[in-house]
């Protein structure tokens, strides 16, 4: 099979299209013929070999894909060969052919492309176990999302309208702000020129809001803090602004407030499984007709073009989701 991979890590022009024998399923898992796969951000670190697989897994990146189930391991009872799928991977996506757990595996909505659906599964996952899951959303629930026009943060949009919740996104531009606001999204700001601190505070009439989806870390958290409800979440999911932090620990006693750490690749298969099963029931049904979730594709790129596609998500110029695709 052809799958994108690198010898050494290193800077997307590392990339390039190589040859291997393709996965054989074992006990409770499927093989995926791949049409479509997700590039996200923790392929960029695994690309730069910050991100290692975890033990026993591929190390070939790529963590979303959506195709055709074209082999079963044993055990396998809920799919069959010829299922149109989309899938959460432990690695091993960027191939033709990626081998995946029985309960990470959910089926491609109707009227979803594979390309389409191929923007689901890592951002459902994530999305939807830390907004519910962890930070307990709720109808009528002020959320803070930054990066909000990444595929993570659109696809929390579209959850966090769904679940009834009032929404209120970070991005860096104008542009991005504009595209925010069409996707559902009740309030925009471009952090570089507003503080999200004191517009967040503004919207909820000096409140805070109850939960922050955090993207970013570093000195955003304390600012997080600032910005956030009596009794608020805050549930931080990257480091890209630094891995260490500095907090007001008066403020987080006054507000009753938790930080919470999240990070679904290294959960297990049970518990990913799991996940699973509460999209299927609580958002899969809404897929179909495509609103208040809807696919965001920004761009495509063939096998490859994975350079540009790693160049383009590195840009932060992308609104939505960039994927990849075999051909």
């Amino acid at each position: 099979m052809r799958y994108v991979g690198f010898d050494a890590p290193g800077d997307p022009s590392v990339l390039r299209v190589l040859e291997a024998a393709a996965p054989l399923p074992e006990a409770g898992e499927v093989q995926i013929a791949v049409e479509a796969a997700g590039v996200s951000r923790a392929d960029a670190l695994g690309r730069r070999g910050l991100y290692p697989a975890p033990p026993g897994q591929s190390s070939i990146l790529g963590l979303e894909v959506a195709g055709t189930i074209s082999q079963l391991g044993a055990g396998v009872e809920r799919w069959r060969v010829g299922d149109r799928v989309c899938a959460l991977c432990n690695g091993g996506g960027y191939a033709e052919r990626a081998v995946v757990p029985e309960g990470s595996v959910l089926p491609l909505p109707e009227n979803w492309s594979a390309v389409e659906g191929a923007t689901l599964p890592e951002n459902a996952f994530t999305a939807y176990d830390n907004l519910i899951n962890r930070a307990g959303l709720e109808p009528g629930d002020t959320l803070l999302i930054h990066g909000g026009t990444s595929g993570l943060g659109t696809m929390a949009i579209g959850i966090a309208r769904a679940l009834g919740a009032r929404d209120f996104i970070t991005a860096g531009s104008d542009r991005k702000c504009a595209r925010a606001i069409q996707l559902g999204a009740h309030r925009a700001i471009d952090y570089k020129t507003t503080d999200f601190v004191a517009s967040a505070l503004a919207y909820t009439n000096g409140r805070g809001v109850d939960i922050i989806l955090d993207l970013v870390g570093g000195d955003y958290v304390a600012r997080d803090l600032a910005a956030l409800a009596t009794e608020g979440r805050v549930v931080v999911l990257s480091t890209m602004g630094g891995s260490e932090a500095r907090l007001d620990l008066s403020l987080l006693l006054r507000k009753r407030a938790r930080v919470i750490g999240s990070s679904l690749r290294g959960q297990s298969n049970a518990e990913k499984a799991q996940i699973a099963l509460d999209l299927q029931q609580a958002i899969w049904p809404l897929l179909e007709a495509r609103r208040p979730i809807a696919p965001v594709v920004d761009s495509v790129f063939p096998f490859a073009r994975a350079q540009e596609a790693h160049e383009r998500l590195e840009s932060s110029e992308h609104i939505g989701k960039i994927v990849l695709v075999p051909v």
